[in-house]
């Protein structure tokens, strides 16, 4: 059998990559063009087509590991082939980031040929958009007190879209905002501001929409994101001086309620693990989360 070769994610595979993705409907954050894309030289991420279908595979801790064939071709010869390949080639075929929907599909085609497992950390949060724009109820009481006492502390502030007058502006707010958070020192930290960075270099050209505060003239916060469904929108970068009391909570809001508000949900996906994040993530209460699971083909899970 010919080997299935695989390239690299480039801008122009745009438009087609878009294409598979977008006919699954999946809610998690991996499911982007822009995530795929600035991720990819981290991951050894690469792309290809088989049967009618995109399948992207990666490396996770040494091992090559798969997204579940995306589009409306035959996902079931796509998954023949990939087992085929894998067993020629001597790897491990495991699946990654997986739906439920598409899990279901695998276990009809492959019945109790895969071990499924369900980890909590890859989860995505979900919220409903409306919910965090409005931050009413008692609930949100917090939030909503930490905008109030930003906007007090700030009577000038402001809130724009990201556009060609400002995002030089927040490119050199990121680099100040590296150098504050010590990014240097720690490789993940480093990893995620490349991917912000480049987030901000490449907006147009990833159709990234973004928006900026400012309070005293100056960027204070900045945030970016694309649509991952027709009803759910994906945060991807949210930065923001941490001593500037309530900047966080200040910039997703506004961004929601100016960028965002035609979208029922809005993905701010995972939080890694880190205690720290997930405290915080859950405190915007989650309407659902985005479960990922992983599956790999029984006896080579070694």
């Amino acid at each position: 059998m010919t080997e299935i070769l695989f390239k690299k994610p480039e801008l122009t595979d745009r438009e087609k990559i878009v294409s598979y993705l977008e006919y699954q409907g999946f809610q998690g954050c991996e499911r982007s063009f822009a995530n795929i894309y600035l991720w990819a030289r981290f991951y050894d991420l690469v792309w290809t087509e088989i049967e009618g279908t995109a399948v992207f595979r990666c490396i996770f801790d040494g091992n090559y590991s798969y997204m579940y064939p995306a589009g409306n071709g035959d996902r079931k010869e796509a998954v023949k082939r990939l087992m085929r390949e894998c067993q020629e080639q001597g790897y491990v075929l495991r699946f990654h980031g997986m739906s439920k929907k598409e899990y279901e599909e695998l276990e009809q085609n492959f019945p109790e040929m895969f071990e499924v497992a369900w980890p909590r950390d890859p989860e995505d949060y979900v919220y409903e958009t409306e919910k965090l724009i409005r931050l009413s109820g008692k609930k949100y009481h917090g939030k909503k007190n930490h905008i109030n006492q930003f906007k007090a502390a700030h009577p000038d502030w402001s809130y724009e879209p990201l556009n060609d007058d400002n995002v030089e502006e927040c490119f050199q707010m990121a680099l100040r905002w590296r150098e504050y958070n010590g990014c240097e020192e720690d490789p993940e930290k480093n990893k995620e501001m490349c991917v912000a960075l480049n987030s901000l270099r490449l907006q147009k050209e990833l159709k990234l929409c973004g928006g900026v505060l400012r309070a005293g003239g100056e960027v204070i916060a900045f945030t970016l994101g694309e649509p991952v469904s027709e009803d759910t929108f994906v945060v991807h970068i949210e930065k923001a001086y941490a001593d500037i009391r309530g900047a966080y909570p200040m910039i997703n809001q506004q961004f929601l309620e100016h960028e965002v508000s035609q979208y029922k949900y809005v993905n701010r996906e995972d939080d890694t693990g880190d205690e720290g994040l997930r405290k915080a993530k859950l405190s915007y209460h989650p309407i659902f989360m985005a479960e990922k699971g992983t599956a790999v083909l029984k006896g080579e899970n070694k």
